[in-house]
């Protein structure tokens, strides 16, 4: 797996881009950033350390489609780190199986570091070779849109 790393310096406490990041006071911010990566893109579950978090969308086919993940570490506002174990086809959990093996055990992980007011997103995260242009060109344009409704 390679490592990938983004930053974004956001004009707004580390506990506002937090939760505009996550969704925790309203889905739809998380919602509009990772819109980026696909326009129907959402969670389903738990923030929470230790619980298994869905992050899905409709794919090409119409069909529900994701990552099935877990929250290992969760601090707010700090630091939150995602593991990805599996993925979704409709309805069905992938867990084990080529396409997993590639990939999983894979972590993003967000932290967050303010000063004077600014808050610098860090977002490191694992990825296989075949995703290395599409995260290297559609991460950016997320964090842009992240960025945009945290200084709202």
């Amino acid at each position: 797996m390679k490592k990938l790393q983004f930053k974004k310096e956001i004009n707004a406490t580390s506990q506002k881009v937090y939760e505009t990041m996550l969704g925790l006071k309203d889905k739809s911010t998380y919602q509009y950033w990772t819109s980026a990566f696909n326009p129907t893109s959402t969670y389903e579950g738990s923030w929470e350390k230790g619980s298994k978090i869905y992050f899905a969308g409709v794919d090409e086919n119409g069909k529900k489609a994701g990552m099935i993940s877990e929250i290992e570490e969760h601090q707010a506002a700090q630091f939150v780190s995602i593991r990805h174990y599996g993925f979704l086809d409709g309805d069905t959990e992938i867990t084990t199986g080529e396409q997993v093996e590639k990939w999983a055990g894979g972590h993003e992980n967000y932290s967050y570091q303010e000063s004077n007011g600014i808050t610098t997103v860090t977002v490191d995260m694992d990825t296989i070779d075949e995703y290395l242009d599409y995260f290297n060109n559609t991460y950016p344009t997320a964090l842009n849109k992240l960025k945009e409704i945290s200084e709202r």
